[in-house]
């Protein structure tokens, strides 16, 4: 059970406070104080090793299965002893363009705080410090563990966002730069690229429901000093989804407006292809004509008949490039 713990403190009147080694002991403790709470977090725990907290805790069994086997959508849950909220903190790899969501669960009860985390992406690394800091918040009680785990994700979903913004700013750069030279692929990666964008709204969007019941009255367990708090977040998570919706339609406006620039092109490759085809037909007629070996054909008879015919070729040539050219097709 030690390899899973990444923490476990009792917190009293916004202070962390020593107890006992043993969680189940610094449970009874907390609860016996009546104004502290425990908080203990975990990485990945295997289903065995979660069995103690479960009934130590008291945990719904099917919270305790989604923080098990992961793969949920942010969501908020309430149980009759505890609520149970997941989150999707992100991580993006601006080398490789890629969005990768982790999981981190929230168990709030009575005197408890108890966070599961799945994947990489770790926003708590920084969190219990700050809390730490702020004693009148941690004075809360276990919602102001559940505030500031909201609050960090959703803040690294700010940073995201940006870090995304740039990289389309230089994608769309690339695919509208005067040269045209964009890439061969300019369609996948921007689709790709919409993907990602995907991923990202997969995380921020669901969790807009939960932040909304958060802030406002009649969600047990929650203590009534924390609900701006929560009103903060949302306002952030707000500004999220308008970037990532805003992001989605550029994306989506570049690719059209992208294959729209293609098929102006192929349609000029095609008006220049038709121009030289139609000047190299004129000179393959003429010539087709005088191959036909005609003896009444009076003009191959005067010295002056070649020339007249070449010169009849390079006019009517000209004639059309000239022609071509004032109508833009060369």
């Amino acid at each position: 059970m030690p390899r899973v713990i990444v923490d476990c403190a009792i917190y009293q009147d916004g202070c962390r406070a020593e107890g006992p080694a043993d969680f189940s002991d610094a449970l009874d403790q907390a609860r016996a104080a009546g104004d502290s709470f425990l908080w203990i977090g975990l990485h990945e725990p295997t289903e065995k090793e979660f069995a103690l907290v479960t009934s130590e805790f008291g945990l719904h069994p099917l919270a305790v299965e989604d923080a098990l086997t992961a793969h949920q959508r942010p969501k908020l849950e309430v149980y009759d002893d505890s609520l149970f909220l997941v989150l999707k903190p992100v991580r993006y790899e601006e080398k490789a363009g890629t969005v990768t969501a982790g999981e981190l669960m929230v168990f709030v009860g009575d005197s408890f705080v108890v966070t599961v985390r799945h994947g990489e992406a770790n926003p708590l690394s920084t969190v219990r410090e700050r809390l730490e800091d702020t004693p009148e918040v941690l004075a809360h009680g276990p919602t102001a563990v559940m505030y500031a785990v909201a609050d960090a994700v959703v803040d690294h979903y700010l940073d995201v966002a940006d870090a995304l913004h740039e990289d389309l700013d230089e994608l769309e750069t690339e695919v509208f730069a005067p040269d045209g030279s964009g890439g061969q692929n300019t369609a996948g990666r921007i689709y790709a690229f919409k993907r990602e964008v995907l991923e990202f709204r997969r995380a921020t969007g669901p969790l807009a429901e939960p932040m909304t019941r958060l802030a406002g009255a009649g969600v047990p367990f929650v203590h009534e000093g924390s609900r701006p708090f929560f009103r903060d977040v949302h306002d952030h998570l707000t500004r999220v989804n308008e970037h990532v919706e805003g992001l989605d339609r550029l994306l989506s406006d570049i690719l059209s407006a992208h294959l729209a620039q293609m098929g102006v092109r192929q349609n000029d490759d095609m008006r220049k292809i038709s121009a030289w085809a139609a000047m190299a037909a004129v000179p393959t007629l003429i010539a087709g004509i005088y191959g036909m070996n005609f003896r009444h054909m009076w003009e191959l008879r005067q010295p002056w008949g070649y020339p007249a015919v070449v010169g009849l070729m390079a006019g009517v040539i000209a004639l059309l490039y000239r022609m071509f050219k004032r109508r833009g097709w060369l």
